[in-house]
């Protein structure tokens, strides 16, 4: 084939059952859960080598994630031709319809390869098989997805009838989608050899699915053209208009068109076809799926930080800042955080969305970020909180800059660890190096830069009546907030 396949990151949901280690702002596809890369970054590494792939990928998410995704794919020397900022979250139907229309107003008409960020694939040589038979359907018009073999009676996925064969032992013809079945009927699907869960990855034309889209859900198509117009570049992301983008109907790919293609008897203009992927995937719903995937020690344990455990077995042990000392567990998940600690049964790990639900009605924050909080410029630690203080450990990253800012409810102490600080505070800007420190009044504009070719680590002494990040009048950013 000739058409370039273009890789599609759908990176916007928020992993709420891999609580405490994923948060709201800082969810499970950009952490580094099996391995040294994210998940976000192994999707994208497990297509090098792939035949006519972009050297670009395009990338949907989360406006509050952006500099992070920004920030990781940086890390892997990988390019963005563009970079797609929802406002808000319309399932994945509306975010491969944005995708497309970038790939047209680039004046391309790629094969989208639409990948959710947070999956796991053990075997990528089988991996890429697939791929290449799913490149070669998806350029003769065809929308492609792909079917996980499963292994057991799986009642959380929703499953893929394949019919007639397309070509032999690679694709089939879609007979039917089916919901998430019960127990039972989840059993005759793995008997029969004919069902396949819904990994929701898929291939198709840019040109192709706008027509589609356009046919079956024009609304979409419509809100999303409207909104992709409306909105505006911002440094290397493209913020998609939030007023028209909200007027958007939130529907998957699968009920928006392809089980509508399925279903039409009359219009076989398009044909849907899936392909079987045997590949080790798995989409790390919760953390009993990772105890599953992970490296176990001769008792079944997957331990990761300081650990030790006695007499336990088939258990998850994860710390990441204190020794867990483990003592006849059984089948136990412990997930421990800088602010947080999970102790559950293995088999109950899906109920950790209740929790991350009580802590919200409660008016916590312990769903939202970790104690330590990413910025574009670096980042800050909370060492310690008390009614009149908050102690800070603030890294700037070599060039960072933090906006030019004042509070109304608190002064700052700066002491410099390491590094050399640029400080703007009102009229007068000044260098400070290591062990020397400066004084921030209450309703002082001030700044902080990191000129120097190294981190900059420095503590801040946060003191008065209120801390919270609402106190924050800005009056320059250099990253647009």
């Amino acid at each position: 084939m000739n058409t370039t396949v273009k890789p599609v990151i759908l990176s916007g949901g928020s992993g709420t059952r891999l609580w405490p280690l994923s948060r709201q702002l800082y969810p499970k596809q950009l952490l580094p859960l099996v391995g040294d890369k994210t998940l976000l970054q192994d999707t994208i590494i497990r297509l090098e080598n792939f035949p006519n792939i972009s050297d670009t990928v395009t990338v949907i998410c989360n406006d509050a994630h952006r500099f992070l995704v920004a920030e990781q794919l940086r890390e892997i020397d990988v390019k963005a031709d563009a970079l797609l900022l929802e406002p808000v979250g319309r399932n994945t139907a509306p975010a491969l319809t944005l995708a497309a229309i970038a790939n047209r107003e680039l004046g391309n008409d790629d094969v989208l390869l639409v990948m959710p960020a947070d999956h796991v694939i053990r075997d990528n040589e089988s991996f890429q098989k697939a791929l290449n038979e799913g490149a070669q359907l998806a350029e003769q018009g065809y929308l492609v997805t792909f079917g996980i073999v499963p292994d057991r009676p799986e009642t959380g996925y929703g499953y893929i009838e394949q019919g007639k064969e397309i070509d032999k032992n690679l694709s089939y013809a879609i007979n039917r989608f089916v919901e998430k079945p019960e127990l039972e009927l989840a059993k005759e699907y793995l008997d029969s050899g004919n069902f396949l869960w819904n990994s929701g990855k898929f291939m198709i034309k840019s040109s192709v699915w706008l027509a589609q889209i356009g046919h079956y859900a024009p609304q979409i198509l419509a809100t999303c053209e409207q909104a992709y117009q409306n909105g505006k570049s911002e440094m290397d992301f493209y913020r998609i208009d939030e007023e028209a983008f909200s007027q958007c109907p939130s529907d998957s790919i699968d009920y928006a068109v392809a089980e509508k293609i399925v279903a039409d008897d009359e219009d076989k203009s398009i044909k849907a076809a899936v392909i079987p992927l045997d590949a080790g995937w798995s989409d790390i719903g919760a953390w009993a799926e990772l105890w599953k995937i992970g490296k176990k020690d001769s008792a079944g344990n997957v331990i990761q930080g300081d650990v030790v455990a006695l007499d336990s077995e088939n258990s998850m042990l994860f710390s990441q800042q204190r020794l867990i000392a483990a003592v006849g567990l059984k089948d136990t998940v412990v997930i421990e955080t800088a602010d947080a600690i999970l102790v559950a049964d293995r088999d109950k790990v899906q109920d950790v969305k209740r929790v991350v639900d009580w802590i919200k009605s409660e008016g916590r924050e312990e769903h939202l970020n970790h104690r330590c909080v990413f910025r574009p410029w670096g980042n800050y630690d909370s060492i310690d909180m008390g009614e009149r203080y908050h102690v800070k450990r603030i890294t700037v990253d070599p060039g960072g800059i933090l906006s030019l800012q004042m509070h109304q409810h608190r002064a700052e102490h700066w002491i410099v660890v390491s590094g050399t600080a640029k400080v703007t505070r009102d009229n007068e800007t000044f260098m400070l190096t290591e062990n020397e420190s400066t004084y921030i009044p209450v309703g002082t504009r001030h700044r902080l830069e990191n000129t120097g070719s190294i981190p900059l680590e420095m503590i801040e002494v946060q003191s008065g009546s209120y801390f919270g990040e609402d106190d924050i009048t800005r009056y320059e950013d250099v990253y647009g907030r």
